[in-house]
């Protein structure tokens, strides 16, 4: 299966059409069959199927790959900010591999969720200031941040820990940060894209080992319309999975 970055190559774009990439806002996203190098394909474990799979190739490779490169070690406290499409593999990943996790999203009624994805802790933004919150418990070595706001984004760079680092993995357009903070703390702001076919095996592979799994909403592919519409409304819990033959 081709991996969601499949048209990247180091830091640039082999698919040199116009900027969306193919299959995001171009002709070609839905098709039945395509045409791949094989430094983009990927193979799926025997105890995954292809409708498991899907979101593992994007999201998950995103969230898994970001924190095994994060610099956190197990037993470090890392905080996933948001559980929506990326942040509830994320918090899965983060308790996987070891982690004290605190989950961070909006409203007190997703805690239950947090902690049957993994957490050990649980900060309700909604309910006061989520950096200080984080502070409380010491501070986080990495701060995953998952959600397209650029304001709780900011609003929880507060809470990384010495040398702490805050990893952005939302597409969100802007956000603040102190560089006081990070000149005084010696605290870091990245970014992290998905990753390559043998980062999406690597993913695979442990996602079997420990079981992890997307949350997905299947839609067979004639309904490929009304599933897009699930998924921009943002009321999707949490991924859009298309069936083919369905």
């Amino acid at each position: 299966m081709p991996h969601c970055d499949s048209c990247r190559r180091g830091d640039f774009f082999a698919c040199t059409l116009p900027p969306p990439i193919t299959g995001l806002s171009l002709d070609g996203g839905y098709a039945d069959f395509m045409i791949a190098g094989i430094d983009a394909l990927a193979r799926i474990p025997a105890g995954l199927g292809s409708v498991e799979a899907a979101p593992l190739l994007c999201a998950g490779v995103t969230t898994f790959n970001a924190l095994r490169n994060s610099g956190a070690r197990p037993g470090e406290r890392v905080a996933i900010l948001g559980i929506g499409g990326l942040g509830h593999l994320g918090v899965q990943y983060a308790a996987k591999m070891g982690f004290e996790t605190v989950a961070i999203a909006r409203g007190k009624d997703k805690e239950p969720l947090a902690r049957k994805l993994g957490a050990t802790n649980y900060i309700d933004s909604e309910a006061g200031d989520p950096a200080a919150a984080l502070g409380k418990l010491g501070g986080a070595k990495v701060i995953l941040a998952t959600v397209t706001n650029g304001a709780a984004m900011s609003a929880i760079a507060g809470g990384l820990a010495p040398n702490g680092k805050l990893v952005i993995v939302g597409a969100a357009d802007s956000m603040t940060v102190s560089p006081i903070a990070l000149l005084s703390r010696r605290q870091s702001v990245v970014g992290w894209y998905s990753g390559t076919s043998i980062d999406s095996e690597d993913t695979l592979a442990f996602s079997v080992l420990t079981n992890v799994r997307a949350m997905n909403e299947v839609f067979p592919l004639a309904r490929a319309a009304e599933a897009y519409e699930r998924m921009m409304s943002g009321k999707a819990r949490f991924r859009v999975v298309l069936e083919m033959g369905g």
